[in-house]
Order: structure tokens, then C-alpha cells, then sequence
């Protein structure tokens, strides 16, 4: 399903596309980042701190703890500049993770429960697959909410990406 080499580069990816979000964000004006607006977790601090907690939710999966999280919406920095610091070390677990992880250790189907309660099991490969997939969705509404602001969002796309590290494409 996925190789060690592509878990590598979604791992980085994932910690660049994160952290230019995160620098558009930063100039964005203060209230904008709080404002209520009508969208599933209601703001771009509170969409934020969604992405971050899912990857803390699915980090725990892929250790195979227990993650204790009951609600996928908790706030849990309400300062950005937290929320920023936070998420980095976040992303650097994930790349230090991808850089140990072998075809076999990604082919591994691990048991694990949803926030519901709802026995699961997928493969590492699957679920490092759909935490990078989740990131790169929920960019997209934040990136949404800098139209209604207006402003320009930042580019995240795999393809930028790879013009600035060329080497990982080969």
C-alpha cells in the first residue's frame, strides 16, 4: 500500500504544507483567526486545534495507546503561537516516525478504537496515509475561510512542494 520512502516524504510534506498554513495564518488580524463562521468546527483557531488533535488521536493509534480523547473538537490551545509550537513537535514525531518505519512495520494492521468507541483495524500505512489525507483536507477549509476574509491563503500543493525539495521526488 505505501513504502517506507513515500511515508518519509509524506511525513515531511505534511510538517512544510502545516507550517506555511501556520505562516499565513500568523498575519492574518487577530479577530479573523478567532471569528465564529459558519463552518463544521466554527473557526480557523478551532480548525486548527481539529487537525492537531486528530493527530494526536492517531498518533496514539499508531503507538498502539490508549488516546482518551471523547469529542474530535476540544480546543486545546487557544493561542496560536501555542497551537504553532504544539503542532510542529507534532509534525517532527511524525517525520522521526516515517524515517524508523520499514514495508513491514507499515504493512502491520493494528487494532485500535475510534473517538466513537468503534472497534477498528487498519494497516500503519493506512492510517499514516489518512492522517496526512485529514491535514491536507481541513487546510482546505482554512484555506476557504481566507476567501471570506479576503486574503490570500497559503499554497500547500504536493507540487510546490516538490520544486522546493526536489530531491525527495526522485
Amino acid at each position: 500500500m505505501i513504502n517506507a520512502k513515500t511515508a518519509c516524504v509524506l511525513a515531511r510534506y505534511k510538517h512544510w504544507a502545516d507550517e506555511r498554513l501556520f505562516e499565513g495564518v500568523a498575519q492574518l488580524p487577530p479577530t479573523e483567526v478567532v471569528k465564529p463562521r459558519q463552518t463544521l468546527f466554527r473557526s480557523i483557531i478551532s480548525t486548527l486545534n481539529h487537525n492537531y488533535l486528530v493527530d494526536l488521536i492517531w498518533k496514539a493509534n499508531l503507538m498502539q495507546k490508549r488516546q482518551g480523547f471523547t469529542s474530535h473538537d476540544t480546543v486545546l490551545h487557544s493561542d496560536l503561537g501555542k497551537l504553532r509550537q504544539a503542532q510542529q513537535r507534532e509534525n517532527d514525531w511524525f517525520v522521526q516516525w516515517a524515517e524508523r518505519q520499514t514495508e513491514t512495520t507499515l504493512a502491520e494492521v493494528l487494532a485500535f478504537s475510534f473517538v466513537s468507541g468503534q472497534q477498528f483495524a487498519m494497516s500503519r500505512g493506512a492510517m499514516f496515509m489518512h492522517i496526512v489525507n485529514h491535514s491536507s483536507y481541513h487546510r482546505g477549509w482554512i484555506c476557504e475561510m481566507f476567501s471570506e476574509i479576503p486574503a490570500k491563503f497559503p499554497v500547500s500543493d504536493l507540487p510546490f512542494f516538490f520544486e522546493m525539495y526536489p530531491l525527495l521526488d526522485a
